[in-house]
């Protein structure tokens, strides 16, 4: 989904995006995560994403066809402005999914999911540039890759954070139209003690 993620992420820079009568209902997000006026907090993976003030969510209809093979999932797709407005500036974006690791035989660590990621993207034109790194976020350790595209006023940032846990994939995926405005979208992502369920209204 991550895979699927990026590529629906870059997608939505170029292109509408209507609904899909096969999306997942909110209540199936709702029931692992929250998100509040201005942050995503999901109880399964102990996570938390400050969204930035203002900024569209697409997460429902972004979601997978019913019958994808991934068992994928959309968590939270935000976007500046709407997919569907035009501009003459990169559409910043924060794309969060998961999917399960059985889905990719062989995947054994978060960085054997790059392979496959990379791929999606340099379809799109974007090109690596750096290997796959630990990156710390909290008390959390992740993998993170970093991407380019274009130059001047349609240059693209995209950075991918992937960690493989309870058998899943998840991946963190941000775009923007310089590094630093990506740095700042990623510094928004928080790991912490898991609220309990039961808690939560």
């Amino acid at each position: 989904m991550c895979v699927l993620a990026a590529a629906a992420a870059l997608h939505a820079q170029q292109a509408p995006r209507t609904p899909r009568s096969s999306a997942k209902p909110p209540a199936t997000r709702s029931a692992q995560a929250t998100t509040g006026s201005s942050t995503y907090r999901n109880l399964t993976f102990g996570f938390a994403y400050k969204i930035p003030f203002g900024w569209v969510d697409r997460t429902d209809v972004m979601q997978p066809d019913a019958n994808n093979p991934s068992g994928g999932q959309v968590l939270l797709a935000v976007f500046e402005r709407p997919p569907e407005v035009g501009g003459d500036t990169v559409n910043s974006a924060v794309v969060l999914a998961t999917e399960k690791a059985s889905a990719y035989p062989g995947l054994k660590t978060a960085a054997d999911y790059f392979g496959p990621l990379g791929e999606v993207v340099t379809a799109k034109g974007f090109k690596g540039v750096n290997e796959p790194y630990e990156f710390s976020i909290s008390t959390k350790l992740l993998l993170r890759e970093d991407f380019t595209q274009g130059e001047g006023k349609a240059e693209r940032h995209q950075s991918s954070l992937v960690l493989l846990e309870k058998g899943q994939i998840v991946c963190f995926t941000f775009i923007g139209g310089t590094a630093d405005e990506v740095d700042e979208l990623v510094e928004r992502l928080s790991f912490g003690p898991r609220p309990s369920p039961a808690g939560h209204k």
